[in-house]
């Protein structure tokens, strides 16, 4: 495992464009561990509608940043209290999805500082019930992205604020509202700690479940190419936000593998426009899956007919193509 140094960056926009170009630039027979820190920010997942998930006069008016990342997986806030942990290996299929074999490491840490941490539900990291990380993946088929949130000292009172937390989402997970269901670190850790101390205890307990961690530190022409990515990408309203078309059916369901929200924009009765939100994870670009269905007329059978060669569980998990059809078309439809 390889250490990436990161220089101390706060800027939300660079450590993801790190990120990424880490994972499709960097020595791919090489095993990667980054730690990044953000200034106060929202990390929109993938695959998500950016508007409705922030407080976006909030937002404005407190100069949070706003971020698309690579992952899927919900929205999140960040700040300078928040420690962000990515591995960047090769890609497994046994691996994908496999956010076990990922937060071991990192709750065995954990453990060693008191807390009793554990993994429940998808992706999260608990501790006596309060989630304290989340996690999420990215393959592009040869390399992956596993990496998780660590709110250590995060401003709680700013999540809320700056979130606009869908009411399916909390009455799923059983809990009112964002402060109940979240904590810090800190919270649990009997001494007084910093996030610096935080910060190389983490690092040196993971050291220790592998051989000795190299430190890699990119050259000035790697930071060029960082900076390019952040600019042409991260920086770029269409890829944060996205345009929003015009849609007059919207249909929204909670599956165990999370939301999945459909924007359909029916025009004499052809499907002109198909839009697919959600926090759910999936292998397969999402979008791949939107452009089968445009110009096709908003019909049971032909919507069936196109996607008769599909599986959906590339794209979404653990669900049924019945159910996707059925939520599309709005029909209970049989097996």
């Amino acid at each position: 495992m390889v250490f990436i140094e990161n220089e101390g960056i706060t800027n939300p926009k660079v450590n993801l464009a790190l990120e990424e170009f880490a994972m499709r630039n960097l020595s791919a027979d090489t095993d990667y561990l980054l730690f990044y820190i953000n200034e106060p920010s929202i990390i929109i997942g993938r695959n998500q509608n950016t508007l409705e998930e922030i407080n976006q006069e909030y937002i404005t008016a407190n100069n949070i940043h706003v971020v698309r990342r690579v992952s899927g997986g919900g929205a999140v806030y960040h700040d300078l209290g928040n420690l962000n942990f990515s591995f960047i290996t090769t890609h497994d299929i046994k691996n994908v999805n496999n956010f076990k074999k990922f937060t071991e490491p990192v709750i065995k840490v954990l453990k060693s500082l008191g807390l009793n941490a554990e993994l429940k539900g998808r992706n999260d990291i608990q501790v006596d019930e309060k989630k304290i990380s989340g996690t999420a993946q990215f393959t592009n088929g040869k390399r992956m992205i596993s990496h998780g949130t660590l709110l250590f000292n995060t401003d709680l009172g700013e999540v809320a604020n700056a979130l606009n937390v869908k009411m399916s989402k909390i009455q799923s997970k059983g809990h009112k509202s964002v402060r109940s269901r979240v904590a810090n670190i800190s919270e649990f850790i009997n001494q007084p700690m910093d996030m610096a101390t935080f910060r190389s205890l983490l690092l040196q307990g993971l050291n220790d479940e592998s051989e000795p961690f190299e430190t890699y530190r990119l050259t000035p022409e790697e930071w060029s190419k960082v900076h390019q990515l952040k600019d042409e990408k991260y920086d770029n309203w269409d890829w944060n936000y996205g345009h929003s078309p015009r849609f007059n059916i919207q249909r929204t369901m909670r599956y165990p593998i999370g939301e999945i929200d459909l924007r359909v924009y029916v025009e004499k009765g052809y499907i002109k426009d198909f839009k697919i939100f959600g926090d759910f994870f999936g292998a397969e670009p999402i979008e791949n899956l939107e452009q089968l269905l445009i110009d096709s007329r908003y019909d049971l059978d032909e919507i069936t007919h196109r996607l008769k060669d599909i599986d959906v569980k590339l794209y979404f998990g653990d669900i049924s193509k019945e159910e996707f059809i059925a939520q599309i078309y709005g029909e209970d439809v049989e097996e």
